[in-house]
């Protein structure tokens, strides 16, 4: 028998259309999953936008304030998709309503209102996942098993990169990305977070680190009107309050070091993401362009040892949910599926499955660390999440 949830996503941005469209294929790739997502509402506060949505995806009904959907008693289960400054407001109160919660990072502005929406979920007693889907691929969780079962070898340092272009362009609109009240920090929110999230996905714990900020476009166009996506704008000029740009160096408990690098404004550069891991005998390399490939150097030659490309298939991860044979490309959205089945795995077992607001606190406690060290100019700790 398959039970339903009712469920809402609050924000219909673009991540919220990405929340719609991974439950709505959850049917196609987990045909056995013993519940079965139901579109209930949809909250948005700009007009027009959520009976635009339920138009397009069927939801039973529209909403410009998020307060109702946690009153609904339809709903059990929540996408929050809003902007960062609402998270915690929005996540607190629907965690006290008594519905689970899947929310994107960084889950606020701040470890603070990230530990206050997991403290809320794990006094109701609801299950949570959290948007850090590229842990996701398939070949991101090979390389975690090749490095845990120590075929290249004790790991001695990793680099991990996110570069992008999407806040390059000058006249882009100073919207509440590029604020510190309503967007907090900035690449590290938004890029930085999941480069904190896959460093210790794959090594482990950050024990301390030394991080070094820069804005490079000081000032952008106010919007004259209402904005999509990165919209070009030429009003008056504002100023950019967060940072376009972080490094780091990352010490881990287990000894490794690592570097972390991410840019919003790196003009060349679309969605270049990945890492790479050295060990004392191999090493391994993922790109999230070539999403299905994991490169591969193991043995015993040490020296001159030759790369090898493992493409990724069934039996790695959940690849076998959407392809019948290695080689053939997933994409974005199919992560965000992934991390659907694993959020409705969660509520359907009372086990969680996946990330959850715990490692959105872990991650914050990164990204804090990383704004003190960019003040300070010195080495700081990571504070363990209480």
């Amino acid at each position: 028998m398959v039970d339903t949830l009712g469920v809402a996503v609050v924000g219909f941005g673009w991540m919220g259309r990405v929340h719609t469209q991974a439950y709505a294929r959850i049917p196609h790739h987990y045909p056995q999953l013993p519940l079965r997502p139901r579109l209930v509402t949809v909250a948005e506060e700009v007009p027009g936008r959520a009976e635009e949505a339920a138009a397009q995806f069927g939801f039973a009904s529209t909403t410009r304030d998020w307060r109702e959907v946690a009153a609904d008693p339809r709903v059990r289960a929540v996408s929050i998709t809003a902007p960062n400054f609402l998270h915690r407001e929005i996540g607190v109160a629907m965690a006290e309503a008594g519905k689970h919660i899947w929310i994107e990072k960084p889950v606020g502005l701040t470890t603070e209102d990230a530990r206050a929406v997991a403290d809320a979920a794990a006094k109701a007693g609801v299950q949570s996942a959290v948007g850090f889907n590229y842990r996701n691929a398939p070949a991101v969780e090979t390389a975690r098993e090749l490095i845990a079962s120590g075929e290249i070898g004790t790991v001695t340092h990793v680099r991990v990169r996110l570069f992008s272009d999407y806040a390059a362009h000058p006249q882009s609109a100073l919207t509440w990305r590029y604020e510190r009240e309503r967007g907090g920090s900035g690449v590290l929110g938004d890029l930085a977070s999941h480069g904190a999230d896959l460093a210790r996905f794959l090594l482990g714990d950050i024990a301390s680190l030394t991080a070094d900020t820069a804005v490079f476009v000081p000032e952008r166009a106010r919007p004259t009107g209402a904005t999509a996506g990165h919209t070009l704008a030429t009003g008056e000029l504002g100023p950019v309050e967060n940072e376009d740009y972080v490094s780091c160096l990352l010490r881990f408990a287990s000894g490794a070091r690592g570097v972390l690098e991410a840019c919003r404004v790196s003009v060349g550069e679309q969605n270049n993401y990945g890492f790479e891991v050295h060990g004392t005998k191999g090493a391994v390399f993922w790109d999230f362009r070539r999403m299905g490939e994991l490169g591969v150097s193991r043995g015993t030659s040490y020296q001159d040892q030759p790369v090898s490309t493992l493409y990724v298939g069934p039996g790695h991860g959940e690849y076998g949910a959407f392809q019948p044979g290695a080689a053939t490309s997933m994409g974005y959205d199919d992560l965000k599926v992934i991390e659907a089945q694993r959020f409705l795995r969660s509520v359907a077992e009372g086990t969680a499955h996946g990330a959850t607001l715990a490692d959105a606190v872990h991650s914050a406690t990164v990204l804090d660390a990383m704004s003190r060290s960019a003040e300070s100019g010195s080495w700081v700790d990571v504070e363990a999440p209480a």
